[in-house]
């Protein structure tokens, strides 16, 4: 039997580099060898493996990623996606919380909620993809999230047929309803459902958190579930986080202005917490991740919102 072929030098460069981006102290270089050589690398040349997360220096997690896809390379590479995020959920979820995680692509965020709602808690995690919910189903299995339940299905102002379109398999989870010209990757349709008629009533009362990030149809999402806000369905300390892009959302005939308008009238302030996707930004971010800040000035690009009925500069 011939020996088994010993791995090539820029393999074992990847492997050593990504061990000195997660695991050495400080940031020195690592924004730049990430940028430049790991995050490339990792695309072209996918890599699929089970990785921990790291959700605090006490808590992890285990992922089966595929590096072709950036949710998926960055938890290869840093352990962690959105840190300013991930932080933020942190401080605000506690044992007995339900999170309601409305796009839930392969379920990073609904194993972090699992684990700080604990038994007594409920996360439940909504994906459209028939495939990212499969993953969903499997990340909840590896790490026996029995407080997590999966819907598959569409989130809308009403119920329909929506048709999603995935443009770049470089972003698997950037499935979208908002219309695209170009060479499509794939495509599927699946039923839309608002909101409140996903979740139990328990779950719709005691959500602490309604997480939001559907590629451009967050207008639907928040129209459907503004008639449980007008009645008073949800507790008063509920805070949503919406991810929005506005000219995402202007080709499917909505608007950023409309959504603001809408949580206002239901007293909720607006926040704003960074969302840099690029990978130099990462050692940065998780050593020093930041709270959701109070914003007032236009909304231009994509950017993650916070809505609270806390009246203060900052969301500690």
């Amino acid at each position: 039997m011939l020996p088994a072929a010993a791995p090539s030098i820029s393999e074992l460069m990847v492997t050593l580099g990504r061990g000195y981006v997660r695991n050495a102290p400080g940031s020195l270089l690592k924004g730049l060898i990430t940028a430049r050589y790991l995050n490339p690398h990792l695309r072209d040349r996918p890599r699929q493996r089970v990785v921990a997360a790291r959700f605090d220096a006490r808590t992890d997690a285990r992922f089966a990623v595929d590096t072709r896809d950036l949710i998926q390379r960055f938890l290869h590479l840093f352990g962690v996606w959105e840190p300013h995020m991930t932080r933020w959920l942190q401080g605000r979820l506690k044992p007995g919380d339900v999170l309601v995680d409305v796009g839930a692509n392969v379920g990073y965020f609904a194993v972090l909620g699992s684990r700080l709602v604990g038994s007594s808690g409920r996360v439940v995690a909504i994906e459209a993809s028939p495939a990212f919910h499969r993953r969903v189903l499997q990340h909840i299995e590896l790490n026996g999230c029995e407080n997590v339940r999966a819907v598959n299905s569409a989130v809308a102002d009403s119920r329909r047929t929506l048709t999603f379109v995935l443009a770049s398999s470089h972003n698997m989870g950037a499935n979208s309803i908002v219309p695209y010209d170009g060479p499509a990757e794939s495509s599927f349709d699946m039923e839309a459902h608002p909101l409140p008629e996903l979740l139990e009533p328990d779950e719709l009362s005691r959500a602490r958190v309604i997480k939001i990030d559907v590629e451009g149809a967050e207008g639907g999402v928040v129209r459907g579930l503004a008639p449980a806000l007008a009645l008073g369905r949800l507790r008063q300390d509920v805070e949503i986080a919406v991810e929005v892009t506005p000219e995402r959302m202007a080709k499917v005939g909505d608007s950023v202005e409309e959504l603001l308008e809408t949580m206002r009238e239901h007293g909720f302030h607006t926040y704003r917490l960074p969302s840099d996707y690029k990978p130099e930004s990462y050692p940065l971010a998780l050593r020093h991740p930041v709270a959701p800040v109070r914003w007032r000035g236009p909304i231009v690009g994509e950017c993650e919102l916070v809505f609270s009925r806390i009246d203060a500069e900052e969301l500690t």
